[in-house]
């Protein structure tokens, strides 16, 4: 019946939004069928339909929080970019922003990596998704003219790098969140990685 699956279609996402809006007030552990029903204003054996277990229901948020945190869109105005590493530069600069807004997102998706070490299946949904995450830095890096990149640093190099500043960013942000601001850190990207690396 159309009518049914739909209506179970609404149901898992208003189950799957509060279960976002706990696990970003109280972490994974405190992410609980109880605290969820409670926040979706249903009962505990309707969430419990839906979601047989705490980690079905676990691994079905990681499902929405990936796209949220490691899906990169590259907007017209960054590609419009003529130089390579101009659009290279404004693509960070916009991860940077995009990451500093809702610094919770990240740090549910740090939570979940730290429980990946023990979880098959989470590992390989987050590794998926940095890969995709990385592989877009990378083809905009392989557009940049060969001595740009630097003679010794790969595309796929360089986009770990930008990577892994994106993502230590927040993690910054948290232990200092009056420390360095977006502009700062761009500017410090430049020294360390020099000439011919990300910044413009």
């Amino acid at each position: 019946m159309p009518g049914q699956r739909e209506t179970q279609a609404t149901r898992r996402e208003q189950i799957l939004e509060a279960a976002y809006e706990v696990a970003l007030r109280r972490g994974i552990d405190g992410l609980t069928v109880r605290a969820v029903a409670a926040r979706a204003r249903l009962s505990h054996s309707l969430v419990l339909l839906h979601f047989k277990r705490k980690v079905e229901l676990g691994l079905a948020l990681l499902d929405r929080v990936l796209p949220g945190t490691l899906a990169l869109a590259v907007p017209e105005e960054i590609r419009h970019i003529r130089k390579p590493r101009e659009r290279l530069h404004a693509l960070v600069r916009q991860e940077l922003q995009r990451v500093a807004v809702e610094p919770r997102r990240l740090r549910l998706l740090l939570e979940f990596w730290t429980r990946g070490g023990h979880n098959a299946v989470i590992r390989q949904k987050i590794g998926a998704g940095l890969d995709r995450y990385r592989t877009t830095f990378q083809d905009l890096i392989a557009e940049m003219p060969q001595g740009k990149a630097g003679s010794r640093a790969s595309p796929g190099g360089l986009a770990a790098v930008a990577v892994s500043l994106i993502i230590g960013y927040p993690v910054q942000s948290m232990i200092d969140p009056d420390g360095v601001g977006t502009e700062e850190y761009l500017e410090s990207i430049g020294g360390p990685l020099g000439p011919s690396g990300l910044a413009a």
